[in-house]
């Protein structure tokens, strides 16, 4: 089967029903989306298809079509995405295993609302759990990235 990551073409030989974070990590050994629960509660596993997240630990690879996109494929150390560089502005991570599902979140809503407010940040990362707590500084990051974008565009 075919399967398009990070603007990459991929032949994998796996069941249809493998979901698709498994074939990501164990097959292709992209490792940014995490395994969490298992069940699309937690958002670790979060990649965008076709620009939208989705929850990788979930979805069947026979169902995907179109462009998956990982943390790996949002940006790089030497260019890194809006998003990312405004978790390192504000020191985000603690323990850091949620912030790839976090990032990618927080992206996907900046495509659609470049101008989002905490009601809007809230809903949009709400299923995206943080055992940490960092929700204040993910919030900031979010703004400034936003900030940042809308800057861009002027």
């Amino acid at each position: 089967m075919q399967l398009n990551v990070n603007g990459k073409q991929h032949e994998v030989d796996v069941e249809e029903t493998m979901p698709l974070l498994w074939v990501l990590r164990d097959e292709l050994a992209i490792t940014g989306p995490k395994f969490g629960c298992g069940i699309a509660m937690c958002g670790a596993c979060t990649v965008h298809i076709n620009g939208m997240p989705a929850r990788s630990c979930s979805i069947p690879v026979g169902q995907v079509s179109g462009q998956v996109t990982t943390i790996e494929g949002l940006g790089t150390p030497d260019a890194m995405h809006v998003v990312q560089a405004a978790w390192v502005e504000h020191q985000v991570a603690q323990c850091g295993y949620c912030q790839p599902g976090q990032i990618m979140s927080a992206a996907a809503l900046l495509q659609v609302n470049p101008n989002p407010d905490d009601e809007a940040i809230d809903r949009a990362l709400s299923a995206n759990l943080c055992r940490c707590g960092t929700y204040p500084r993910i919030r900031a990051a979010v703004k400034t990235a936003a900030a940042k974008i809308r800057e861009s565009n002027l």
